[in-house]
């Protein structure tokens, strides 16, 4: 949810990658469609919060904003906004992006990777034996057509496997937003340089607000947050402004209901576009609306209630002749402890083990290679 500028480091940027490309190369398998692959990285260093203030055993301070901003310790000299910090998200944006190209520049998407296929989840006593079957089955069935590409072709599947990528982040800065955004040759109008998909926040996705404003002004496709709250005219208005000529690709919108409201919030926002004939890319979030805090005040998400959001977003829009084009997930390459359930069967007690997020809890290698395998069953 919000990018450390010290997660800035080789390892960690490149299991962030190796994690999403496999996601991806599953669901290419299971739904027999190309897949964009967009990271929420070099740039997501803004986290917008609910409070302007923090309290703790009676002492206020500023909320952490992320490192864009301020630093997460709990003290006054971390919590003081700097604005020399907008130059360093800049550099560690830069130095991210670049690692990133050069890895997949020299074939890191190759699934010959002798570290590519790390399925130590399919192990997890959590996991039926029906379930684990059908994971092994589709791997196996993945791995044949591999192969069968390479026996039959001239070329190996390493040609195959240069892959583009993409970043985003929350446009949430409108001074580190507006300093990047310019004209750029052979290109009409103006650009923001700073990502390729700049999304508004539910929070700051206000008709009359300045983000809005903003956005509604530069070329880059643009992503809209939208919650429970969102009524269809409001749906249809934001539609309206940020997208006036109904052009294709330029507007994704991306439902964060919760477990609890999807099947109330979501049916009539995806009837009004439909209806509207509007055209919208829909990318389920289904991390937003399930955190939830445990009997000891950790801030936690639950697996369960994440996979469930994910498919029942699936099936409303095919309901009602849409259809999921992406998923929004927040995820990290590492053995993290932050979101309970999966086939590890992470409990509340377990946790503290390595809980390692300032913000929000995301799942870790293996709860979001096994979110992808129920993903690509669904679609298959």
């Amino acid at each position: 949810c919000a990018e450390a500028l010290a997660d800035c480091t080789p390892d960690t940027v490149a299991a962030k990658l190796k994690i999403l490309l496999q996601m991806s190369l599953v669901i290419v398998f299971a739904g027999k469609k190309p897949v964009i692959r967009v990271g929420r990285i070099a740039g997501q260093y803004a986290k917008p919060r609910s409070s302007l203030t923090e309290t703790r055993a009676g002492t206020t301070l500023p909320s952490y904003f992320g490192d864009m901003v301020n630093s997460a310790p709990f003290d006054a000299a971390s919590r003081t906004p700097d604005p020399n910090r907008l130059l360093d998200a800049y550099q560690h944006a830069g130095l991210t992006l670049n690692f990133v190209r050069s890895l997949i520049a020299a074939g890191f998407a190759d699934i010959h990777h002798p570290e590519y296929w790390n399925m130590g989840f399919l192990g997890k006593a959590g996991l039926t034996a029906d379930t684990r079957e059908q994971y092994e089955k589709l791997t196996r069935r993945l791995l044949d057509s591999v192969n069968f590409m390479e026996a039959v072709g001239e070329r190996n599947f390493e040609s195959f496997s240069r892959v583009e990528f993409f970043t985003s982040h929350e446009g949430l800065s409108l001074w580190y937003e507006s300093a990047q955004t310019r004209q750029v040759p052979r290109k009409e109008g103006w650009w923001n340089l700073t990502t390729h998909l700049p999304w508004i926040g539910e929070r700051t996705r206000s008709l009359s607000g300045a983000h809005i404003e903003f956005f509604r002004g530069v070329r880059n496709p643009v992503a809209v947050k939208i919650g429970p709250s969102t009524t269809p005219e409001d749906l249809l208005a934001l539609i309206d402004t940020l997208n006036p000529t109904d052009e294709p690709g330029r507007l994704v919108l991306i439902p964060r209901m919760g477990i609890k409201n999807i099947d109330r919030a979501l049916p009539p926002l995806v009837r009004a576009v439909v209806e509207a004939k509007r055209r919208v890319l829909w990318v389920a979030d289904p991390m937003h609306g399930n955190a939830r805090t445990t009997a000891g005040g950790v801030k936690t998400r639950d697996f369960n209630d994440i996979l469930t959001e994910l498919t029942r977003a699936f099936d409303i829009l095919a309901q009602h002749g849409a259809h999921l084009g992406g998923a929004h997930i927040e995820l990290t390459g590492e053995d993290v402890t932050e979101c309970l359930g999966g086939s590890g069967g992470i409990t509340e007690d377990e946790l503290a083990r390595n809980y390692a997020t300032n913000c929000d809890p995301r799942l870790n290698y293996e709860q979001a290679m096994e979110l992808a395998f129920a993903l690509a069953k669904k679609m298959g």
